[in-house]
């Protein structure tokens, strides 16, 4: 069985007319037997908190060996300097729902391109639940909820192409800048 934690909440902060004044990505901690990674590293302004969290489930940095990155923005990757003794996990894209690579068993890097042309989910199966943990394919709840892409995107129809695989694998998504959700499919 796969663990799953999440280490930071990612967030968003808009001004009245929506623009992003700041944006700090989840990140989350999968851990199986002897398989540590970490989904996003956050921030570099979330390092106290990312730390905090490790501490709490018991997992130094030195032990995570694979950083996942769902895509290179600087909110998703500010804290990779921690992970010391981890191997960064560099995607080259491909369509949506196509499997990148299995790090470990139920566990899939998979293409949810959109945002970005090279952005990747994490898709687990742990417990009988799937979880999708999505970057900024599915950047908050709301654009789950009301089907909509995330507002910057470098392809609009992949990234719809995107959220529609998201959408049929999950039970549970960790979306870039918030909590995770139940999606109502169980």
């Amino acid at each position: 069985m796969v663990e799953l934690h999440v280490l930071v909440i990612g967030n968003l902060v808009r001004d009245a007319d929506g623009t992003i004044l700041e944006a700090n990505s989840t990140s989350t901690l999968l851990r199986s037997g002897g398989f540590v990674a970490v989904v996003d590293t956050s921030s570099a302004g979330r390092t106290p908190h990312v730390k905090t969290s490790m501490r709490q489930i018991g997992i130094r940095p030195d032990e995570v060996r694979l950083v996942i990155h769902t895509h290179d923005h600087f909110d998703h990757v500010g804290n990779d300097r921690l992970f010391t003794k981890a191997k960064a996990f560099r995607h080259g894209g491909g369509r949506p729902g196509a499997v990148l690579a299995e790090p470990a068993e139920g566990v899939r890097v998979v293409a949810t391109p959109g945002h970005t042309l090279d952005s990747v989910s994490v898709f687990v199966e742990s417990d009988g639940i799937n979880y999708a943990i999505c970057g900024d394919a599915v950047p908050t709840r709301g654009n789950f909820e009301r089907n909509v892409p995330p507002g910057v995107c470098a392809d609009r129809e992949l990234a719809m192409e995107s959220l529609k695989a998201v959408s049929r694998f999950a039970d549970v998504v960790v979306p870039g800048h918030g909590a995770p959700f139940d999606t109502g499919r169980k």
